[in-house]
């Protein structure tokens, strides 16, 4: 602090500094509030998927084996078709207070079913079956990465935007405070030196003019005393003494 002068310019940007660091403080205030609520959001969902999950694999694995039960083995025709992709996943980003987070999505690509002719000699219903619960599953499974991705993502957003808050608090603003105190402070100082200063000035002008009068009533009395006329305190005013006629004219 002592390294700033204590100037009313000074002053005047030191208070701008601390208006845009409240300013500063409030916004970030409301997009850490923001970011808590979102956050909280997908810790539920989180928490919901991941419960109905556990249910979607048993259910699926269970399924699986009433279908090699029913149909057979029949892991190896699978792998022997073509294996062209039907589902894939895609990637897009959803902004939540200026934080982008991915956000993971199931599509289908339209693609030709394989081995649909799995399961004519018998199980072709209980396939069918398996099927639809590992689509679920997969579709599941692709909200929860997506979920926890952004999760991680918005805590490590959160944690950034908590330190910034509590620096502005903690120290940026009490800094520029102590400053602005310290401002106050001086020119304070600075004003009642002046009043000092000018109340000397007026009490010697003061002890002058008493002397002086003092002087003259000495005179007064000794003029008095002699038979003199008394001397007056001098009050006619400077410019009676000059005349404005005697200037020459002066030609613009």
């Amino acid at each position: 602090m002592s390294g700033v002068p204590p100037t009313r310019m000074n002053q005047q940007v030191f208070k701008g500094k601390k208006k845009a660091a409240e300013s500063g403080h409030r916004l970030l205030k409301k997009k850490a509030d923001a970011l808590k609520v979102k956050f909280r959001d997908y810790a539920k969902s989180i928490a919901e998927t991941k419960s109905s999950m556990a249910a979607d694999s048993s259910s699926a694995s269970f399924s699986l084996t009433q279908a090699e039960y029913a149909a057979g083995n029949f892991k190896q025709k699978v792998s022997e078709g073509s294996m062209t992709a039907r589902v894939r996943v895609g990637a897009g980003i959803d902004n939540v207070a200026g934080v982008k987070l991915p956000v993971f999505t199931y599509y289908e690509t339209g693609a030709a079913t394989d081995n649909a002719s799995l399961g004519l000699a018998g199980g072709g219903k209980k396939i069918q079956v398996v099927r639809e619960k590992y689509t679920v599953l997969l579709q599941n499974l692709i909200k929860l990465a997506s979920l926890q991705t952004s999760f991680s993502t918005l805590d490590e957003a959160m944690k950034v935007t908590n330190r910034r808050v509590n620096a502005l608090e903690n120290v940026t603003i009490p800094k520029i405070q102590g400053v602005l105190d310290y401002i106050d402070r001086e020119l304070d100082e600075l004003e009642r030196e002046d009043f000092t200063r000018l109340k000397l000035v007026q009490s010697k002008k003061e002890a002058l003019n008493e002397l002086q009068r003092l002087e003259i009533e000495a005179q007064n009395r000794e003029r008095s005393s002699k038979g003199l006329t008394a001397v007056k305190a001098s009050e006619e005013d400077i410019t009676a003494n000059f005349d404005a006629g005697d200037d020459a004219d002066v030609v613009f």
